[in-house]
C-alpha cells in the first residue's frame, strides 16, 4: 500500500508541470499585448495634429493600460511559476533578476493582482470620464461602481491579510522574548 501511497504522491507532486504550458501562453497574451500598445502608439501618432488634448491623454492612458497588465503578467507568471512549477536556480544570480523574484508568495501575488485590477479599473474610469458627453449616467454610475467594488474588495482583502500575518509576527516575537 505504502508503494501506491508513494507513486500516487509522484504523480501528484508532477502534475505540477501542467501549469508550465498555461505561463507560456501568458507569455503569448503578452506578445499580443506589445502589438496592441504597438498599433494603439501609432496611433496616437497619427493623430498628432488632429486630435484634441482628452483624446491624446486618453490614448495615453490606454498605454499606460496595456504597461501595467504587461507588468502584472509577468509578475504573476514568474511568482506563478517559481512557486507552483520548479525554482528558476540558474538565473539566482543574474544580473537583471528582479529583486522581488523568488520573494512573492501566494498571499502577495493576489494582493499584486487585485491592486493592478484597482489601477487598471481607475484608469478606466478616468477614460471614461474625460469620455463623459458619450455615456449616460446610468453606465458611469455603473463602473464607479464596480470600481469602489473593486477598491474596498482590495482594502479588505489587504487588511485580512494584514491582521492574519500580525498574529503570525506576534507569536514569533514574544518567543524571541521569551528566549531572551
Amino acid at each position: 500500500m505504502k508503494r501506491v501511497e508513494s507513486s500516487f504522491e509522484h504523480v501528484l507532486f508532477t502534475s505540477r508541470w501542467l501549469m508550465a504550458p498555461v505561463y507560456f501562453g501568458l507569455v503569448l497574451a503578452m506578445v499580443l499585448l506589445l502589438v496592441k500598445f504597438g498599433k494603439e502608439l501609432f496611433g496616437l501618432f497619427a493623430q498628432i495634429w488632429s486630435a484634441s488634448g482628452s483624446e491624446l491623454i486618453i490614448g495615453v492612458l490606454s498605454l499606460v493600460d496595456v504597461a501595467l497588465i504587461m507588468n502584472l503578467l509577468i509578475i504573476i507568471i514568474f511568482s506563478g511559476y517559481e512557486n507552483f512549477v520548479s525554482k528558476m536556480e540558474d538565473l539566482h544570480t543574474h544580473r537583471d533578476r528582479p529583486e522581488w523574484m523568488g520573494h512573492i508568495g501566494f498571499s502577495d501575488l493576489k494582493l499584486k493582482l487585485i491592486g493592478s485590477i484597482v489601477a487598471i479599473s481607475g484608469i478606466e474610469l478616468l477614460k471614461a470620464f474625460m469620455n463623459a458627453h458619450n455615456l449616460t449616467d446610468r453606465q458611469l454610475g455603473w463602473m464607479v461602481g464596480i470600481h469602489v467594488t473593486f477598491l474596498f474588495s482590495g482594502l479588505l482583502y489587504a487588511a485580512m491579510d494584514r491582521l492574519a500575518g500580525k498574529g503570525h509576527h506576534g507569536d514569533n516575537d514574544s518567543v524571541a522574548r521569551r528566549a531572551k
